[in-house]
Order: C-alpha cells, then sequence, then structure tokens
C-alpha cells in the first residue's frame, strides 16, 4: 500500500513520532484532504445505517423543489459501501487530486475553482443523462487535467501495463467496463469537463495573448489570499513540479508506480 500511494516517508513519520496514516493525511492539501474526508466519512454513515442513499443523489426535483439543498454536495462524496471499489476511488481521488492541487501554486484558489467549475457543469448535465452520483465524474475530471499536463510521466496498471500518463484516463475507462459490463459515461463526462477545462488553461492562452477565461475571478481569490494577486504571479498553468510529480510517478525505468 505504500508504494501504491508513492509515499517514501513513512519510516521518517514513525521516528518523527508521527501515525504514517496520521502524517499522510496532515500532508494533504486542504481541498483534497476535506473531499478524501468526507467521502470515507459519508459511506461510514451508509454502511452504519444512519443515512441512505437516497438521501445523497442529485435529483433537481429534490433539490429545486423540495429544497434537499445538500444533494448538490453528497452527490459529489458517496463512491458507494465500504469495499475494495471504494479504496480504489479513494486512492485515485486522493492521489491525483493531491498532485494537481499542489501544482496549483500558492493557495486553494485555483484548485477550488477548478473544482466549482466541474461541480457546476456536472450538476447542470446529470438530469439529461441520468446520472445520479457524480464523484467519479469529478474524480476523472482530476485524473484528465493531471494526465495531460504530465505527458512524460510513465505508469504502471497493476503491473502489467506500462503507458505514459495520457492514457490514464482511458485505463481507466477499459478497466471500468470489463468490472461493471457497462459503458462508464460517467467517466466518459469528467473527461469531456476535464478537457474544456485543459484547454481553456493550457492550450488556449498561448494562442490568444495570455488570456485564461476560466481563471478564477478576483473576488475569489480574495476569499483564499485576502488582497488581489499580481497578473504576473498566476499559478494555475505554471509547469508542475516534477519533485512531486516523481514521488508518485517514477520513471519505469527504476520503479513506475502500479496503479
Amino acid at each position: 500500500m505504500a508504494a501504491m500511494l508513492g509515499g517514501g516517508g513513512l519510516d521518517a513519520g514513525m521516528v518523527a513520532g508521527n501515525f504514517p496514516l496520521e502524517q499522510w493525511f496532515y500532508e494533504m492539501p486542504v481541498c483534497t484532504r476535506w473531499w478524501t474526508t468526507a467521502t470515507v466519512a459519508t459511506s461510514v454513515l451508509v454502511q452504519c445505517q444512519v443515512i441512505t442513499p437516497f438521501q445523497l443523489f442529485y435529483s433537481f426535483r429534490a433539490v429545486f423543489v423540495k429544497s434537499q439543498y445538500w444533494r448538490l454536495i453528497t452527490t459529489f462524496l458517496y463512491f458507494g459501501p465500504l469495499s475494495l471499489d471504494l479504496l480504489f476511488h479513494v486512492f485515485f481521488l486522493q492521489r491525483y487530486s493531491r498532485l494537481l492541487e499542489e501544482s496549483s501554486g500558492r493557495s486553494p484558489a485555483h484548485f477550488s475553482w477548478l473544482i466549482l467549475y466541474a461541480t457546476s457543469i456536472l450538476l447542470a448535465i446529470s438530469p439529461l443523462l441520468s446520472m445520479p452520483f457524480l464523484g467519479s465524474a469529478l474524480s476523472s475530471s482530476l485524473v484528465y487535467v493531471w494526465s495531460r499536463r504530465n505527458p512524460e510521466t510513465r505508469l504502471s496498471f497493476l503491473g502489467l501495463l506500462v503507458f505514459t500518463a495520457p492514457y490514464l484516463p482511458w485505463v481507466l475507462m477499459a478497466f471500468s467496463l470489463v468490472l461493471h459490463g457497462t459503458v462508464p459515461k460517467d467517466e466518459i463526462c469528467g473527461v469531456v469537463v476535464g478537457h474544456v477545462w485543459y484547454f481553456f488553461n493550457d492550450v488556449y492562452p498561448p494562442l490568444h495573448n495570455g488570456q485564461r477565461p476560466l481563471d478564477p475571478p478576483m473576488w475569489w481569490r480574495r476569499l483564499f489570499e485576502g488582497r488581489p494577486t499580481q497578473e504576473g504571479t498566476d499559478t494555475d498553468t505554471a509547469p508542475i513540479n516534477h519533485d512531486i510529480a516523481a514521488a508518485a510517478a517514477p520513471d519505469v525505468g527504476d520503479h513506475a508506480p502500479v496503479i
């Protein structure tokens, strides 16, 4: 499990007097930490029959007619009951969300704006495609953005298939298709949403004098940073921190990460 989590600092954490799991938890950036915590807590509450999945899924009528507004959030938190499948979901969620958030810069403003964008689009298209739970779609969006920003990173799937990062979303879709026997439309939607974000943040600006139409507005940045940021210090599309990427995904010539 330590190898899967890409961590090499467990021994150091034990020497420092911290439990490895505690150290791993507090090293996560704030948005990823709370999303991971809420996801696990939601599945535990369902497993203990404190709440039911019927209280969590997104329904336009339930939200905007019956005023059950919590469903706008819980639909992104429930991945299923406690199981091996949930473990895989939590692993991919925290791993790639963490890498993406850590590479987004000095504050949670840019990453949280990405989350707000993706959740808003997914909520808008959910009734059209009958997707009551949107956690997998949101996770797929983040995996896609990370994979496109790290085209040279090499990965190993279950120790059998070695490929570069841009193929990761498609490998996961194929695995889901084989495992569940159905087309993973939620993951496909997530990839589409992620591609729109990637295009307007990484492809569009160099072609249009640096214009970034999906950048967070100044009022959103003030919520996290307390004061306006200088235009030249935008880090949402800054080069990826290769030390972080290497820690989670070393070159296949050494030990490619198993996913």
